[in-house]
């Protein structure tokens, strides 16, 4: 039977050269069974960057003693559970398989990438951060049962604090794509979800063109997203609006 792995790393920045410095995760299976948990820091030859540190607090005494990523029992786990009949459940999951994949990990389970899911499912929202659907959501208010259950502490921006707000997210979520698309299995349906790039026609939150949606951009300043183009580190939704405002699909 399909197991459901929900996944978070802390890393010591965001760079090419930034590796993992805790891995946390909780594996779900079928009904009545026992939650594995596992929550673990690990080395890393790279310093931790003073913004990572002021992120998730992890400070290099943490981490001093610890074995590297590949060396610790929960990646080896991990590299267990890695195979197409399992889920991996990760919030932005471009970053953290990015992370792990500098460790050796390459994912074959099949990927619900939360961001993305919600992007598509609670569009309404002005952020999709989880902290901020944290509280948009009122999830705050189940943390405390879920996490007395689970035997873990919520922090905020730590591995393991992430993985039980997420999880609580993944039931909302869950909840949202049978209401919005009864007729789907739900879980296929945000795997499918997943692969799709949002049209994110919002108005820009910065820029001269500040308040303008990138369709306007179209019509009264396509210089402007010409710049953003080449000067901007546009993520895959971005630049799938961007080519569907301009009629290249």
């Amino acid at each position: 039977m399909a197991k459901y792995i929900i996944l978070d790393t802390e890393t010591t920045g965001t760079g090419e050269t930034d590796r993992i410095i805790q891995l946390g995760y909780i594996v779900l299976g079928r009904p009545g069974e026992a939650v594995e948990v596992h929550n673990a820091f690990c080395s890393s030859e790279v310093e931790i960057s003073l913004g990572a540190m002021e992120t998730h607090h992890i400070t290099p005494d943490m981490i001093e003693d610890k074995p590297q990523c590949i060396n610790i029992e929960a990646y080896k786990r991990l590299v267990e559970l890695n195979s197409d009949e399992n889920y991996m459940i990760i919030h932005n999951a471009p970053f953290d398989l990015g992370m792990l994949e500098k460790e050796g990990f390459k994912n074959q389970m099949q990927l619900i990438d939360t961001l993305r899911c919600a992007k598509h499912l609670y569009g309404e929202q002005e952020f999709h951060r989880l902290q901020y659907l944290r509280y948009a959501l009122e999830l705050y208010k189940e943390e405390a049962v879920e996490a007395q259950k689970l035997g873990v502490v919520i922090k905020a921006h730590d591995a393991i604090g992430d993985v039980l707000i997420l999880k609580l997210f993944m039931s909302a979520l869950t909840k949202r794509a049978k209401e919005l698309h009864p007729n789907e299995n739900p879980m296929l349906k945000l795997v499918e979800l997943t692969k799709q790039p949002v049209y994110m026609n919002k108005p820009l939150r910065f820029g001269k063109n500040k308040g303008k949606t990138i369709e306007e951009l179209v019509l009264a300043d396509r210089g402007y997203i010409d710049w953003m183009r080449k000067n901007m580190d546009l993520d895959e939704d971005m630049q799938y609006t961007i080519k569907r405002a301009m009629g290249e699909l």
